[in-house]
């Protein structure tokens, strides 16, 4: 089988992170100006699918660094029920989306701005409504994305939201771990060419599964399992451990295919928890993790490059994810440029 879209746009992820700062730089240094002048408070993505992955991780990353309140926006309850938030001038409201075409999306960016809060928008494309109705736009600039598959995107829109923070916080070593990516992320590319088949092929026969992580890389684990069902057709589900742990742990079993993301830092002793769980129950789940230790101690694991910090490797977590989602369902004899019921743009009101 030739070179499919999605491949070859996961191999741009690199390309992608070089030149995202320098694109936005001016924005960037603009809006985190005025958020600080404005004593900005509280934070709400809005955003569907992927983006609303790469939002939650900018909910950790905002809470985290910048202790502020984040939520997730409930665009249905503007669009479908009528719903007024109360936005106010202490507020920030970020828009995500990849093709800036998200009518609900859209609407919370609306009713944002008549609150009078700071309202931003995160796309691949300028000249979108999202774009145009945003106070600020951050651009993905990732060129335009073919695959059905969303990946150069989803690393554009956590890469700015990962700038977006480090400029407004003033977070030299984020923004430092940041501007190493490029060469981090070439290395994962590379190292993976050679083994993500090898792993994939354990997987060729599954039906279902979850994939699990807490913290950072738990919107990985949402991501990693979206790939894996708009691509291979497996019924492949993403929950955070600590609420793995509330009812679905129920549902495993030795047939159950189980991948762990298990990078190193503050979430680590639990994913590790999880692992061991499931070990015990001679279940061998496979572990995804940036540290040789972590690695060494499980029988089934894949050992990435490590960015050095928590809140960078989860990109390289993403481009693993992604490489597997497609390596596996080409060996499935699947082709992920092909849809099975989806669209490219999916507009939801």
């Amino acid at each position: 089988m030739s070179e499919t879209k999605m491949h070859s746009e996961i191999l741009e992820n690199p390309r992608v992170i070089a030149q995202l700062e320098e694109a936005n730089k001016e924005t960037l240094i603009s809006l985190a100006n005025e958020l600080k002048s404005r004593g900005v408070k509280h934070i709400t993505f809005a955003a569907r699918g992927t983006s609303d992955h790469a939002s939650i991780y900018g909910q950790y990353l905002m809470t985290i660094l910048g202790g502020k309140v984040v939520a997730l926006a409930v665009p249905s309850a503007l669009t479908v029920y009528g719903g007024k938030p109360q936005f106010s001038s202490d507020d920030l409201v970020i828009g995500v989306s990849q093709s800036g075409a998200a009518e609900d999306v859209l609407a919370v960016m609306e009713e944002a701005k008549a609150g009078g809060a700071v309202v931003a928008a995160i796309t691949n494309h300028p000249d979108s409504k999202m774009a145009k109705a945003a106070d600020w736009h951050l651009d993905c600039a990732a060129g335009e994305e073919y695959a059905l598959a969303a990946t150069k995107t989803f690393i554009g829109e956590i890469g700015l939201i990962c700038l977006l923070a480090a400029y407004w916080f003033d977070n030299k070593e984020l923004l430092e771990s940041f501007r190493k990516l490029p060469e981090i992320l070439e290395k994962t590319v590379k190292q993976l060419e050679e083994s993500i088949e090898s792993i994939a092929q354990r997987y060729i026969y599954a039906n279902d599964g979850f994939i699990l992580s807490r913290g950072m890389a738990y919107p990985i684990a949402l991501e990693a399992s979206l790939k894996i069902q708009e691509t291979c057709f497996i019924r492949m589900k993403g929950y955070s451990v600590s609420d793995f742990y509330h009812g679905p742990f129920a549902q495993v079993d030795k047939g159950t295919a189980v991948i762990v993301y298990a990078p190193e830092g503050k979430s680590e002793k639990d994913n590790l928890a999880v692992i061991d769980r499931l070990t015990g129950m001679e279940i061998d789940p496979f572990v995804v993790t940036d540290s040789k230790e972590i690695a060494e101690k499980y029988r089934f694991s894949c050992l990435v490059p490590s960015s050095g910090n928590e809140f960078t490797s989860v990109f390289v977590m993403a481009v693993f994810a992604q490489l597997f989602a497609e390596k596996l369902c080409t060996l499935r004899n699947l082709d992920p440029d092909v849809s099975r019921n989806l669209k490219k743009v999916t507009v939801t009101k």
